[in-house]
């Protein structure tokens, strides 16, 4: 999986945890932070049917579902897979 292609989904997930996990905000203005929420969520939309014709299976899947914990771990492990095996050493 080309991690770097999903750079940006995966930032729109992690900015849609931290507005979920900001109870303040919530608890101020509960119309902006739904807001926000909205348009992230929104966008986390758009950027999936973007890379529709990219996405592996599971991935597809965990957007289709709205599973976006889901989607960022898998994301995120897929990410740092590649990383472990790019720089592991060559073996003869």
């Amino acid at each position: 999986m080309n991690a770097i292609l999903f750079q940006h989904l995966a930032t729109l997930l992690r900015n849609r945890v931290a507005i979920i996990a900001d109870h303040a905000w919530r608890d101020r203005d509960p119309a902006a932070h739904l807001s926000e929420l909205q348009r992230v969520s929104e966008e986390i939309e758009k950027e999936h049917q973007s890379l529709s014709a990219e996405l592996p299976a599971r991935l597809k899947h965990f957007l289709q579902q709205a599973s976006y914990a889901k989607a960022l771990d898998f994301i995120e492990s897929s990410a740092a897979s590649a990383h472990t095996t790019f720089n592991q050493p060559r073996t003869a």
